[in-house]
């Protein structure tokens, strides 16, 4: 087995859990079956992780931010304030089509940590960062177009946020895709109708 830096290595094993885990599910995935997934040892496993909450900490991490990090990458001024919040939304839905695994991966990881005894703080962090990403849009918003809110930032934020998570389940169940376009404009609609440009 070639040397890796241990930061590295930590990658590859959290990317291999997340393969396990969206093929076999989080209850049936053990740290051996990431082992064989990563192609590494369990010693290996051990020296990156001191245990398996840490590891799924690390996962749920790197889930959040495939989504987000394509979302926020989005965030670009266009030529209106109704265009760059579907843009945006537009941006987080390709990438919930083009990863259904992953995105039902987070439900199944939300459930369990809130299940599991001693892994119920797990699932905060990906909600907050949640929050966090439409309080970057906001943010971006105000400055580009120099928007007032009618509601509080916050407000606003987690809005966003619920919505993007309920069509995300809402197509995970149902698997309607072509519904989802309509859905999105009505949130960046309703998105412009809660602001006020000077």
């Amino acid at each position: 087995m070639a040397r890796m830096p241990s930061a590295e290595r930590r990658v590859q094993l959290v990317e291999a859990a997340i393969r396990a885990m969206t093929r076999d599910g989080v209850a049936k995935t053990t740290t051996r079956s990431i082992c064989a997934e990563a192609g590494v040892s369990l010693s290996v496993f051990h020296y990156c992780f001191d245990s398996k909450q840490a590891l799924l900490e690390a996962v749920i991490e790197t889930i959040t931010g495939h989504s987000l990090s394509t979302a926020m990458a989005a965030i670009q001024p266009r030529a209106t304030v109704r265009e760059t919040v579907r843009a945006v939304l537009q941006a987080y839905w390709d990438h919930v089509l083009a990863h259904p695994g992953e995105h039902m991966l987070t439900y199944e990881l939300t459930q369990y940590a809130l299940r599991e005894p001693g892994f119920e703080h797990l699932a905060r962090p990906q909600y907050e960062r949640y929050t966090a990403a439409g309080m970057a849009l906001v943010g971006q918003l105000r400055e580009a177009f120099g928007l007032e809110l009618l509601v509080p930032a916050e407000t606003l934020s987690r809005y966003l946020a619920v919505m993007a998570d309920g069509l995300t389940l809402h197509y995970l169940v149902l698997g309607d895709e072509a519904g989802a376009a309509g859905v999105l404009d009505t949130v960046a609609d309703q998105i412009v109708a809660l602001t006020r440009t000077p």
